[in-house]
């Protein structure tokens, strides 16, 4: 009687390998593909995140944006560019009302926010305003939202009744730098378009505030 050895051929083994080899590649896509999508889904809830806190911080500083009562002859708030300046009120305990500049800025598709030190003294205020319109200022600068690739502004126009693409309604003088005219009112706002357009978004983001609300 003639006994064969137990065992299995080189194609047998080979087809085994093969098979192997084809669930290893299915089941790497299948992770790759999760992993993928995971990546995107906290891109997309870091983005919401960025953008919340945005416009929940920004809608903080326009409802407490001082009135043209208690700034004779100044500006309450100027949007140009990418940039918003406006000067708020600080409530604090115990305390008397005091004012703040704040400036918000686009930049290398950073949305970023900085603020002043609260006073009471216009002369600093108007030294503060200055010095963050022409970006020359110290304050802490703050990232609010990441991959923003514009960031565009339209404001109310009281005095006309109609939106005004931020930056067209100021005067501008013999250097053409804009400015306020002496003696002049600014232009009273009461509203605030904003739009963001955020990397990898197939649609901008519009928020409108209320300016002056609280």
């Amino acid at each position: 009687m003639i006994y064969r050895n137990a065992g299995f051929t080189l194609i047998e083994l080979l087809v085994a390998i093969a098979i192997l080899a084809i669930i290893a590649v299915m089941g790497w896509s299948g992770l790759d593909s999760i992993i993928r999508a995971r990546q995107t889904l906290n891109q997309e809830l870091e983005q919401s995140r960025g953008a919340q806190i945005s416009f929940v911080q920004l809608e903080n500083d326009c409802a407490h944006l001082v009135s043209e009562a208690h700034l004779p002859k100044r500006e309450n708030l100027r949007a140009f560019d990418t940039q918003l300046i406006l000067v708020r009120t600080v409530y604090e305990d115990n305390r008397p009302p005091q004012l703040q500049v704040v400036a918000y800025k686009l930049e290398n598709g950073v949305f970023s926010r900085r603020e002043s030190v609260a006073t009471r003294d216009l002369r600093i205020l108007d030294s503060y305003w200055q010095s963050a319109i022409s970006s020359t200022d110290n304050m802490p600068v703050v990232a609010l939202q990441r991959d923003v690739l514009s960031f565009q502004m339209r404001t109310w126009n009281n005095d006309e009744n109609t939106w005004r693409v931020a930056g067209t309604d100021l005067a501008t003088d013999t250097r053409g730098a804009v400015a306020i005219k002496q003696g002049k009112e600014p232009p009273r706002k009461t509203g605030l378009e904003v739009t963001m357009q955020l990397r990898n978004q197939a649609n901008p983001l519009l928020k409108i505030f209320l300016l002056g609300a609280a």
